[in-house]
């Protein structure tokens, strides 16, 4: 992967120009980028960055109505820094001394309480995710991707879209998009992990993961047993795809039930989880309805459990799964994402869409080639549906698109094709 240019990203696409009268939110896990992209997106304001304390000392002795004439429109970093900040920010937009200001913030710890407290109703929130596979083509490519696929099936027909795409992709086309799925995979979507070889993006992601308890959980959520939250994480971690079973996470962690509601909590809060929650209608047969814990960064759950060889049928899930998760919150998009399973032991890894405009179901497989057999989940919960039902994606790590059962509209497509 390519380091030596300005990354793409999604978000630009959906951030709103500085001209427009709007208070603007963004927020994200640390080192996603956000400070970049602020930067670039909004070039010609003012940069403060609240790290420093000095600049702190002095946006705290500005005088409330003087804050449009010396601030103005402007781009403020570690904005939850200095709480007055915000009802200052309120009153000269209020008031009509500014027209645009952008806050940025490491998490949704501190800065969404502040936005939450002092701008609700006025802030447009928008949260900067890992890198994703198409993002970075882009070091391949003559300008911005075009956007993937998932995007297109989501949008029309996968019967119609599916048959107007290649069935394989050959030489440098094909390669790039493997290397860019492949890095993700082992390495997660830090952008910062672009620059170092293989030995130093080990170092970084174990120093991250101390970083981020010691730096936003010590000094924002005031954790009284630091021990105690990192033995949860890295059980969490060892379940990742798994049901959520609060009282087995805790017998494992040496915690109460209550202590791993509130630890996993923070690590939603941080940025580092999805919860999925389970399709809830009853198909086929009486449905589980606990939802299952996945992390949003492969690179940080492998580095963290020392899962460092070949990617694995529940490590690739997970990356199915947050890849979907991060194109769907990037783009504002208003999909759910569920998943189906029944006290039976029937289940389908994803469902996304809604009751009004039908479900696109995935079913995640780490082979290169399908079999009969892995379709059997995604037909029974297709007949459920009937009219319900637009279409099924059978992702592996094969080489081809391919029509599986054209009564359901069941596809075939490889991981490095979908994102």
């Amino acid at each position: 992967m390519n380091s030596n240019q300005q990354q793409f990203r999604w978000l630009s696409t959906q951030l709103p120009d500085d001209r427009s009268r709007r208070l603007v939110v963004l927020t994200g896990a640390r080192q996603t980028g956000k400070t970049t992209l602020a930067r670039v997106q909004y070039s010609d304001r003012p940069y403060l960055n609240l790290d420093e304390i000095e600049l702190r000392d002095q946006l705290r002795q500005l005088p409330t109505r003087r804050w449009g004439d010396v601030v103005g429109d402007a781009v403020l970093d570690e904005a939850q820094k200095e709480p007055t900040v915000f009802d200052k920010v309120k009153f000269a937009y209020d008031a009509g001394d500014i027209r645009f200001t952008l806050l940025l913030g490491p998490s949704r710890i501190m800065l969404m309480k502040r936005v939450t407290e002092t701008l609700a109703g006025r802030a447009f929130i928008y949260e900067l995710w890992p890198l994703m596979p198409s993002e970075l083509l882009q070091a391949a490519a003559a300008g911005p991707p075009g956007r993937p696929l998932l995007d297109r099936l989501l949008d029309h027909e996968p019967d119609e879209v599916l048959t107007s795409e290649a069935p394989v992709l050959l030489g440098e086309q094909d390669l790039i998009r493997r290397e860019a799925v492949d890095h993700l995979a082992r390495w997660g979507g830090m952008p910062e992990l672009l620059r170092l070889d293989e030995s130093q993006r080990q170092r970084w992601l174990l120093s991250y993961q101390q970083a981020w308890i010691e730096r936003d959980l010590r000094d924002l959520a005031n954790l009284p047993d630091i021990e105690a939250f990192r033995r949860l994480q890295r059980v969490a971690m060892l379940r990742c795809g798994c049901l959520l079973n609060h009282a087995e996470l805790g017998r494992d962690a040496q915690v109460s039930a209550p202590t791993v509601r509130s630890y996993l909590g923070w690590l939603y809060l941080g940025f580092q989880v999805i919860e999925l929650q389970p399709f809830a209608r009853n198909l086929t047969s009486s449905v589980v309805k606990t939802p299952k814990l996945y992390w949003t960064d492969l690179g940080l759950l492998r580095e963290a459990t020392g899962q460092r060889g070949p990617l694995s049928g529940e490590l690739f899930e997970t990356l199915v799964v947050s890849e979907v998760h991060k194109w769907l919150r990037t783009m504002g998009r208003t999909e759910e994402m569920r998943f189906y399973r029944t006290r039976s032991g029937l289940e389908l890894d994803l469902l996304l869409g809604n009751d009004e405009n039908g479900w696109l179901g995935l079913e995640c497989k780490m082979r290169d080639r399908v079999h009969n057999s892995d379709l059997r989940a995604m037909r029974k919960v297709a007949d459920a549906l009937g009219d319900g039902w637009r279409g099924g994606l059978l992702v592996h790590r094969g080489t081809a698109i391919e029509l599986l059962d054209s009564d359901r509209s069941i596809w075939g497509v490889p991981l490095h094709r979908l994102f």
